[in-house]
């Protein structure tokens, strides 16, 4: 019976207002997460994931890829033209030999200090050191210049400018004397 005794004092104590309004527990507050600062931080975040996630703008595009060299047969007034003007690639011959020089068009091409042999062999010029225009070849319908009176130190230093020519450039043909047999006649210029 005791328990039933403790319960109906514990309802006659609800009941009869023995509480007041200021012994009873304060009613729970339900905390917003739309706060100002919470805001402010998730605009931030969905500001860099759309900046990290976004599609770039510039699409990356290859370069257009240079026109492809084909191997030819040059006769001395064919090769004339490859000097660099007229937007044309810079060529040189060095023992027969025809490297395309046009990415070293400051040294080789129009105003540059090898200018004189863009187009034209320049092997005895090399050979000699000289970058004078009395070393090309006069007649560009004579022989081929053979560089038989050349000496050995001339020869070394020509096979030296032949290999540094071979590592940095693309053989591009053959340099023929005039009316060989191996030379394109359409294309010879009277």
């Amino acid at each position: 019976m005791a328990d039933s005794e403790t319960q109906q004092q514990v309802v006659d104590t609800l009941t009869s207002g023995a509480m007041n309004s200021s012994d009873a527990l304060p009613a729970a507050e339900v905390a917003s997460i739309a706060t100002p600062i919470n805001l402010i931080l998730l605009s931030l975040f969905l500001v860099l994931v759309y900046m990290r996630l976004r599609p770039s703008k510039n699409t990356t595009t290859l370069p257009t890829p240079p026109q492809p060299t084909v191997f030819k047969v040059f006769t001395p007034p064919q090769l004339e033209p490859f000097d660099g003007n007229n937007n044309m690639p810079v060529y040189l011959a060095v023992r027969g030999r025809i490297f395309d020089v046009s990415s070293g068009r400051n040294f080789y091409g129009p105003g540059g200090p090898y200018a004189n042999f863009a187009g034209r062999d320049a092997s005895r010029g090399l050979a000699c050191g000289s970058f004078d225009a009395e070393m090309l070849t006069e007649d560009l319908k004579g022989p081929l210049d053979k560089l038989e009176d050349l000496g050995g130190e001339e020869m070394e230093a020509l096979r030296g400018w032949e290999e540094r020519f071979q590592e940095k450039y693309l053989v591009v043909g053959k340099l023929v004397p005039v009316g060989h047999e191996e030379a394109e006649e359409d294309d010879v210029k009277a």
